[in-house]
């Protein structure tokens, strides 16, 4: 039936991860994950070779190990989402509080209490908790001592810590996803797919020696884990709705000419985009991989059982984020961020964020992707990241007039609203970083996203005191109106 804007239910909110927020990094019995070794994803992780095998470098400032403390205001920072209106808020769980090594039998009660009282401060809020099962946190020891997710051990590890979080939350969480942006396993290895070469032949450079058929044997087991992951949700929690997570900005891939060899580039740049969807939404290994397989010599270990368990096991929606667009040249080298992928310069976006980052302004981008994603595979949408990082101070007033804020949501909200009525089925909107967090690229504070401003600087200096931007009040009529009034 044709839709015309917003349906009723649609979840606005907001999204974060639990490491970019948290804080208390080794606090209740927490062990380390592979963000507590980074600086920003864009960084190299603090490891060193100790002669036998890699281990934390912890000397040195890392924002994230106190982040906006979350962990001990959670409380206070709920009750401005609630006073916005938030009728969902995407939190992940942090592997390592809840299995601190993450091969452990038992676990952690200490932090599954903690997610217990966050929830039901959610729940107290009227907030429905969205729930990432791992967002770039795969406990470190599972690295270093296994390989992580080259090593088949991972699937029963996470099999086990799956099994806890449904057993333990199933009255109180209904939405899940399982892994974060996994496409980026291909990209920022370590953090991104839970992988490390544990058998080097340099030493310099952590995961130097991965080649492709290592990352793709790691997607496979990865596609596995999720796989055994849906069907244990539906027989725990009947009534849950899982997703999957992929990171879709790479999917706004423009040809930079209507040249055949460009269109074909920026198709095959897709391509890695939809690897991850095809596994998980089709369930099945899409031909364009099976191609690469033949050309690079790589035979999967695969079990008998393993593809019919990928096909019968597939996510009930797809959850993505956006952020920008990028324009693609046949023969050019792509460089890549946390925000997705860029190439040439595309003329005919002509608004950028403000410096130092830059990012071009495509809104119509979201409607884009929406439209493929129904297109190829007719599931509902779920838009769990989608925000603006600017470098913002109080001013004289104490106030923070956040304008190219509200203008970046206000126009992808309109864009979304087109997809809708394209035919698009979209559940909800989750806006990224609804209060100011460690960036997870350059683990910067001063790249903000908030409604909310957070009192700290990009040295941990600062008072932590929340404060309300512009935008707060903007977001909260937005959500009144259930997206009626832009």
């Amino acid at each position: 039936m044709y839709q015309d804007t917003f349906k009723e239910g649609f979840l606005w909110g907001g999204a974060v991860a639990a490491n970019q927020c948290e804080g208390a990094y080794l606090e209740d019995g927490k062990g380390l994950n592979v963000t507590d070794v980074s600086a920003g994803l864009l960084r190299m992780p603090h490891m060193r070779w100790n002669g036998t095998k890699w281990e934390a470098d912890l000397d040195g400032y890392f924002p994230s190990h106190e982040a906006i403390d979350f962990y001990h205001r959670y409380a206070e920072d709920i009750s401005l989402m609630g006073e916005m209106g938030f009728k969902a808020f995407r939190t992940s769980i942090s592997w390592a509080r809840i299995f601190p090594n993450g091969d452990e039998t038992e676990p952690n009660e200490a932090g599954l209490q903690f997610y217990d009282r966050l929830f039901d401060e959610m729940h107290k809020n009227g907030i429905e908790p969205v729930v990432t099962l791992s967002h770039y946190e795969t406990p470190l020891y599972l690295l270093t001592e296994y390989g992580g997710w080259l090593n088949e051990k991972m699937i029963d590890f996470w099999y086990r810590y799956v099994k806890t979080v449904f057993e333990r939350y199933k009255g109180k969480v209904r939405y899940f996803l399982t892994f974060n942006e996994i496409n980026n396993l291909f990209k920022i290895p370590f953090a991104g797919g839970g992988v490390l070469d544990i058998h080097p032949i340099h030493t310099e450079t952590v995961n130097a020696d991965l080649t492709r058929k290592d990352l793709y044997q790691a997607a496979h087991y990865i596609a596995i884990a999720n796989a055994k992951t849906v069907k244990l949700c539906r027989e725990i929690i009947p009534d849950a709705k899982i997703g999957c997570m992929i990171s879709l900005s790479q999917l706004a891939t423009y040809p930079t000419t209507c040249a055949p060899q460009d269109v074909l580039a920026a198709q095959r740049f897709q391509h890695q985009a939809m690897f991850f969807l095809e596994l998980f939404c089709n369930g099945a290994y899409p031909s364009f991989v099976q191609r690469e397989w033949h050309e690079i010599g790589y035979e999967p270990v695969f079990h008998a059982e393993d593809l019919a368990l990928i096909q019968n096991n597939t996510v009930d929606f797809i959850s993505f984020s956006y952020y920008k667009s990028c324009v693609i040249k046949d023969g050019e080298v792509m460089k890549t961020d946390t925000g997705g992928a860029y190439g040439a310069n595309n003329p005919f976006i002509t608004e950028y964020s403000p410096k130092p980052w830059r990012w071009p302004v495509d809104p119509a981008g979201l409607r884009y992707v929406c439209n493929f994603l129904n297109d190829h595979y007719h599931k509902p949408l779920f838009i769990v990241e989608n925000g603006i990082g600017l470098n913002e101070h109080p001013d004289s007033n104490g106030r923070i007039l956040d304008t190219f804020r509200e203008k970046y949501i206000r126009e992808h909200l309109h864009q979304l609203k087109e997809a809708i009525r394209d035919g698009c089925d979209v559940m909800g909107y989750l806006y990224w970083g609804p209060i100011d967090i460690v960036s997870a690229g350059t683990g910067e504070m001063d790249k903000r996203y908030g409604f909310i401003y957070v009192d700290k600087d990009n040295n941990g200096a600062g008072t932590m005191q929340r404060s309300r931007k512009n935008s707060f009040d903007f977001y909260k009529h937005v959500i009144e109106t259930n997206g009626k009034d832009l």
